[in-house]
């Protein structure tokens, strides 16, 4: 509860937070009505991680695209942590 106070780098209160989820977190809940709800656990998972990336000044296509990619190359599973949004470096375009 009183994080803030032994981390820096934690804000004391959560607004930013709030207000930028808050779009995200009416469309899941909205989402509850129009189908099965692991789609709407599935949307909040998934806004989450959009979300994560905006915060991160992360383009959200580009970041799911390269992590996509990278699993299906075969990035293993005790390295996962290294494809979140904050791990992310766009690769240069090379055309």
């Amino acid at each position: 509860m009183l994080v803030f106070l032994y981390d820096g780098r934690v804000e004391m209160d959560s607004n930013f937070v709030e207000n930028r989820i808050r779009p995200v977190k009416l469309t899941a809940k909205n989402a509850l009505f129009a189908g099965h709800d692991e789609g709407a656990r599935n949307w909040g998972r998934v806004g989450s991680l959009i979300e994560t990336c905006k915060m991160n000044g992360v383009e959200p296509c580009a970041w799911l695209k390269s992590t996509l990619e990278k699993i299906a190359a075969g990035h293993p599973l005790s390295k996962i942590h290294e494809l979140l949004p904050w791990n992310f470096e766009p690769e240069a375009d090379t055309t």
